[in-house]
């Protein structure tokens, strides 16, 4: 881990990204995290799954995890890093366009998480939820993006945020470890240059059940009393583990490859990869068949944050930037995949 005094690196300053031909262009102008002051280990959780520490980390690299305070909400958790994000960005909330919130783990059905996050920060701009798993930062970014660059906003606050720790069940085997909750925020606006590439996105609904709610609600209504007793009933999130991994090992490298592609640059160019972080194999699978530098740093925040869903790739960002471990102004491929299944990736300059 880098020293916070340490100095920044400088960017490669070897790629530049593609213009599109936008009427004006947008950019990252700054970031910000929360993680909740619970820091969970590995053996708080190996006896409810019958498990080991070493088992755990052997299978996703995870050593700890954060979980948010009973009364800690999704919204608690964003209004924090939105904070911090705006700051960083030198963005007023009056200045705020639009607001989108990337969850799925806002226990309301409606309303969604993004008006009142809009009104705790003091701004009555348009918002809205996004439900695209662990890829809904990036698909927010994409949005956030297309609306700056067309004019219908000149300031977009992205969240990604989870409280993963309501819907997990802490008795399945295949997923009880690799949850955790926290929240990363970006503020997106106007710049002179390209500072978000195009976007690579899309999805497989074929495939819809690898990750998925064990229950729909209206599945859950009539029996809540009698089920009271059966810890199955509550519809947590569940994951076809091996299912998933493949899907990403092997899907989500020429996704990446493409996101390098349409931005102009070659990968030799980033200072840094921020991929979601699910699992350390998977991330180094990515990093292997994208063929990184080894100089290129490379986000394995899933150590002590375990998976976070759509908070993961900001709250990595957040921290690499603050740690001085990747440079203001550098180019940083940034890829979020997960339950759907979906996917989007995009290279950015760094705020």
């Amino acid at each position: 881990m880098t020293s916070p005094s340490a100095t920044a690196p400088t960017p490669k300053g070897t790629g530049t990204l593609v213009d599109t031909g936008a009427a004006r262009h947008s950019r990252i102008l700054g970031v910000g995290a929360y993680r909740p002051a619970r820091v969970v280990m590995n053996s708080e959780i190996v006896d409810k799954i019958d498990s080991s520490d070493e088992w755990i980390r052997e299978r996703s690299g995870i050593i700890s995890r954060h979980y948010a305070a009973a009364d800690e909400s999704v919204i608690d958790m964003a209004e924090a890093a939105s904070r911090q994000a705006l700051e960083h960005a030198g963005v007023t909330p009056e200045q705020i366009g639009f607001v989108l919130v990337a969850t799925v783990t806002h226990p309301y059905q409606t309303p969604a998480a993004a008006p009142e996050l809009a009104s705790r920060l003091g701004s009555t701009a348009p918002a809205l939820d996004i439900s695209a798993a662990c890829a809904g930062y990036c698909y927010g970014v994409a949005m956030a993006s297309d609306m700056v660059k067309a004019g219908s906003a000149d300031y977009v606050l992205v969240v990604g945020v989870e409280k993963l720790s309501d819907f997990t069940d802490p008795y399945d085997r295949g997923s009880a470890f690799i949850f955790g909750d926290g929240a990363g925020a970006c503020v997106i606006g106007p710049s002179d240059t390209p500072g978000i590439g195009p976007t690579v996105w899309g999805s497989d609904g074929t495939q819809r059940d690898a990750i998925t709610q064990r229950q729909a609600w209206t599945d859950v209504r009539e029996s809540w009393q009698s089920a009271q007793a059966d810890k199955n009933v509550w519809p947590a999130i569940g994951m076809a583990g091996q299912t998933v991994f493949r899907w990403a090992v092997w899907g989500m490298a020429p996704v990446a490859q493409q996101a390098i592609d349409k931005a102009g640059i070659k990968a030799d160019d980033l200072d840094a990869f921020i991929p979601h972080q699910a699992n350390i194999r998977i991330i180094d699978a990515m990093v292997k068949q994208l063929k990184l530098p080894a100089d290129i740093p490379v986000a394995r925040d899933i150590v002590t944050t375990a998976n976070t869903s759509a908070a993961s790739v900001p709250l990595a960002m957040t921290r690499m930037l603050a740690e001085k471990e990747i440079p203001s102004g550098g180019l940083a491929l940034q890829i979020g995949f997960g339950a759907g299944l979906v996917y989007a990736a995009q290279v950015v300059v760094l705020p």
